[in-house]
């Protein structure tokens, strides 16, 4: 006996665009967020010894992230944002100069990677929808997610929303493990230990990061 399948209870057809894979980054877009870090440690003469304090980082991932040996995740993006006093959207994508943002599904300009702390393995890659706003709290961000063996948690200030527009997503937070499909959303509070991945191959989603 056939089961029939269902049918999809969101327009598939309205995220075409959003869910195919992700090109892969243009050299100088991923090599700006450690180029970033880099300068604004400097500006304000703190050294690595001294970040690695402040962020509980050893200096030797540090030091890769600046040298763009390793790309940082978001929660290790956020963590030395706050270290930092920058906002978390100036090492993403830069000071914006914007009051608003309309950003158009071909205009999705900036793509960045993200891998595990060796960096040897690429965990998601990710574009930001709103990188002109000036002075924003929050970032949102389609993310294409890999699958992560690793199992390599995040904690950080900030809360976060997440929307899953296809493929099947692992979600950790403490001791709890969830399985989302196309559909189904979470929000949690990022000082919890949590690790969002890709069950198989790859899965996409909306992601909206509040700094807090």
């Amino acid at each position: 006996m056939k089961t029939k399948k269902k049918p999809p209870h969101i327009n598939v057809d309205f995220f075409e665009d959003l869910t195919g894979d992700i090109s892969e980054a243009p050299r100088d877009g991923v090599d700006e967020i450690g180029k970033r870090i880099r300068i604004l440690r400097e500006e304000k003469g703190i050294s690595l010894d001294e970040l690695s304090n402040l962020t509980g980082f050893d200096v030797e991932l540090l030091s890769n992230i600046e040298n763009n040996i390793v790309q940082p995740q978001l929660g290790t993006v956020i963590r030395l944002s706050k270290a930092l006093d920058s906002a978390f959207g100036r090492l993403i994508s830069g000071i914006g100069n914007r009051i608003y943002s309309i950003t158009r599904k071909d205009e999705q300009k900036i793509v960045s990677r993200s891998t595990a702390k060796k960096g040897k393995k690429q965990v998601y890659i990710y574009k930001s929808l709103a990188p002109e706003v000036k002075g924003r709290h929050m970032e949102a961000l389609i993310v294409q997610l890999e699958e992560n063996p690793d199992t390599e948690v995040s904690v950080h200030d900030g809360e976060e929303f997440i929307y899953v527009l296809d493929g099947i997503v692992v979600l950790n937070i403490g001791e709890d493990t969830f399985h989302l499909e196309p559909g189904d959303s979470a929000y949690y509070l990022s000082t919890t230990p949590h690790l969002v991945a890709s069950k198989k191959g790859k899965a996409t989603i909306l992601a909206v990061l509040y700094e807090g």
